[in-house]
């Protein structure tokens, strides 16, 4: 599995406050469309994992906001799996508009049958160099 990725996103009018800026829950949107695409861009699929009774849980997210992003603004969201241990899988978030940070973030997910019962992560979702 890849252990980055990088997507573009544009600033959507319904994501912007009445300021004109992001709000700060689509940053959260945004950082699940990285996930999403990092497994897509390794050969994985969300779909395929549900219909196999495997879920992916956020228990923890966190992030640091530099600087505003503005609506129609074009951003670059690189998106990094740090750390896979037996239960759980961390992401780190870095959102950039041209080369000025934006906003970091990470996210702590852990894989869950459809009773809740943690698993342990597959070895197809570790990156390659682990």
């Amino acid at each position: 599995m890849l252990s980055q990725h990088e997507i573009e996103l544009r600033v959507r009018y319904q994501e912007a406050d009445p300021m004109g800026l992001l709000h700060h829950a689509y940053y959260f949107t945004y950082f699940e469309i990285g996930r999403t695409e990092l497994l897509r861009a390794a050969g994985g699929n969300y779909r395929q994992m549900e219909e196999n009774g495997l879920l992916v849980v956020v228990v923890k997210a966190e992030c640091r906001f530099h600087r505003p992003a503005r609506y129609d603004d074009l951003l670059r969201l690189r998106t990094t799996v740090t750390r896979v241990t037996q239960a759980k899988i961390e992401h780190r978030y870095e959102l950039f508009r041209g080369g000025e940070l934006l906003a970091t973030a990470q996210t702590t997910l852990a894989v869950v049958n459809r009773q809740g019962k943690v698993l342990p992560v597959p070895e197809w979702m570790r990156p390659e160099e682990q």
